[in-house]
């Protein structure tokens, strides 16, 4: 699967070659295709390709090959509340991705020690978050990085230790307030990047606003985000401003949020598509909940959700 993350061959070009193979190989996303009356052979270029509604990663499992599950990403979710579930078939794919992608964004891995504040993430199974990070905490090979559940003291003496190498806190919203409530401190040489997420332990606020608090707090210029989701196997990120912006084997488009099936230019805002090649052995051509605009090829720029789930197209495989 290596032309997957090789960026001498052309976006679209590898696009139309993972879509001929999912459409043949993942009987979901073929059902789809054909209650939508596609035939796979006319489709010539990326905005012709259907988008999956996430919402089916709920309810079906979604694999392309024949190949044995290797683990479950699980979202989270509220007691009841049905969970999106991701098989994973081969997890070196996941690993290549985020390796290559962090590097594409922050460079070498082992130039960092990370720090990982992800509480409601670690008190549950198969979260891909806590997968993500446990694979950059390997990787960096520094005696400092680690995970921290409610430890804030602790996280708060190592930050203010000197350091050779650069420091990434990776951490879910109302934790990273939580640390920036109890412990202010200057943080020097140091990456501080929110993943989202109030979990139901603060109330919600917009991003603008999370970011100037801890701005504030650990006396930096900029808060970085990171933008990924169960249903995916690459990350988007934003080092400023909340513009985040894709690797090379990930793409946004948008679509209308009255019509699904028609696809809108940069700066019109609307539903978010992903194409993420990493994918390849489930569904790369996801239609998201989640708002947004395109200012160009590679960034965009999050708006919010939809208030009731954008789920048309998705009666077509009520069983």
């Amino acid at each position: 699967m290596n032309f997957l993350f090789d960026t001498d061959v052309p976006f679209e070009d590898k696009a139309l070659d993972v879509f001929s193979f999912q459409a043949k190989h993942c009987d979901l996303y073929k059902q789809y295709l054909d209650l939508l009356h596609i035939n796979p052979s006319s489709v010539q270029s990326i905005h012709q390709i259907p988008f999956l509604p996430i919402e089916f990663f709920k309810s079906h499992q979604i694999i392309s090959g024949q190949k044995n599950i290797q683990t479950i990403f699980f979202s989270s979710g509220t007691t009841g509340q049905s969970v999106s579930k991701h098989h994973i078939l081969d997890t070196s794919i996941y690993d290549e991705s985020l390796t290559k992608g962090f590097h594409y964004f922050y460079g070498d891995i082992q130039d960092y020690r990370v720090l990982a504040l992800l509480p409601s993430y670690l008190e549950r199974e198969g979260s891909s978050l806590v997968y993500m990070c446990k694979q950059l905490i390997e990787k960096s090979q520094d005696s400092d990085s680690g995970f921290y559940l409610h430890n804030y003291e602790k996280l708060a003496t190592i930050l203010s230790k000197q350091h050779s190498k650069k420091t990434m806190l990776i951490g879910v919203s109302y934790a990273l307030l939580d640390l920036a409530e109890y412990f202010p401190q200057p943080l020097k040489n140091t990456i501080v990047v929110e993943t989202g997420g109030m979990k139901g332990q603060r109330q919600e606020m917009v991003k603008s606003e999370l970011h100037s608090i801890l701005k504030n707090a650990f006396h930096l210029n900029s808060i970085h985000s990171e933008y990924g989701m169960t249903e995916l196997l690459s990350q988007a990120y934003s080092k400023s401003n909340g513009i985040f912006q894709t690797p090379p084997w990930m793409k946004v488009i948008i679509r209308d949020p009255q019509d699904p099936f028609t696809m809108l230019n940069h700066h019109q805002a609307g539903g978010i598509n992903i194409i993420d090649l990493a994918n390849i052995n489930s569904c790369s051509f996801i239609a998201t909940q989640d708002l947004g605009k395109t200012l160009d090829n590679t960034h965009f720029e999050l708006m919010g959700r939809f208030e009731i789930a954008d789920i048309r197209g998705c009666n077509l495989l009520v069983q």
